[in-house]
């Protein structure tokens, strides 16, 4: 178990950063952005979570609203779940896989593989797609579709992170999850609004919209 004293040491003052290993390294250096990059998108699934506890539970009649009901229990463990698996993810890539403490439990592909599960699930009930979705809608809508982005702007940090230190510098597996993570925060998104009724934001074309001279 983890157990913490204290948070300010000073020891970052000057630009660096400890890393699993314990070495110390600049703030700014692909591995720190990797694993800073998962926290914030861990923190944006906490935002997603916060719209998701806000959306109304009454109907305008004043019965429950089954929607949200039936959204918030599909999505809320889905979403914590994600967290944990998320600073897992973070924890891990603070170190090179060769230096990892030993005894360390990693996820595996049974963690990505769950993620396709999950989309192809709500796949069977959302409509197919005939143009691309404006990040647009209702506040749980629009924050899942800045997680996906983030989770995104993630896999091209740990991509970046194979470039500069080899292969080897991020499990295969790390990159095969979070890939699917933003996917499925894009299925999400779809599921979340045709749950609640909403109609998605559709992109038309500069060709079909017009332009203004």
């Amino acid at each position: 178990m983890v157990r913490i004293t204290r948070v300010h040491t000073g020891g970052g003052d000057g630009g660096e950063t400890s890393l699993l290993t314990g070495e110390r390294v600049a703030k700014s250096i692909d591995r720190v952005e990797l694993f800073g990059t998962i926290d914030e998108l861990n923190s944006s699934i906490g935002c997603v979570r916060m719209e998701l506890s806000r959306l109304p539970k009454e109907a305008a009649d004043g019965g429950i609203r089954i929607a949200t009901i039936r959204l918030e229990s599909d999505l809320e463990p889905k979403l914590s779940l994600l967290q944990q698996e998320l600073f897992d993810v973070g924890g891990e890539c603070a170190g090179n896989p060769k230096s990892l403490p030993d005894g360390m439990v990693l996820i595996n592909m049974e963690q990505a593989d769950r993620l396709v599960s999950e989309m192809d699930e709500w796949t069977k009930n959302t409509p197919p797609l005939d143009s691309f979705i404006l990040p647009a809608g209702s506040p749980v809508i629009v924050a899942l579709h800045v997680a996906r982005t983030i989770a995104r702007r993630a896999e091209r940090c740990a991509v970046r992170l194979t470039q500069s230190e080899g292969d080897d510098a991020v499990r295969p597996t790390i990159l095969a999850y979070l890939n699917r993570l933003s996917d499925w925060f894009f299925v999400a998104c779809r599921h979340a609004t045709f749950t609640l009724g909403e109609e998605e934001v559709l992109w038309i074309p500069l060709s079909s919209r017009g332009s203004k001279s």
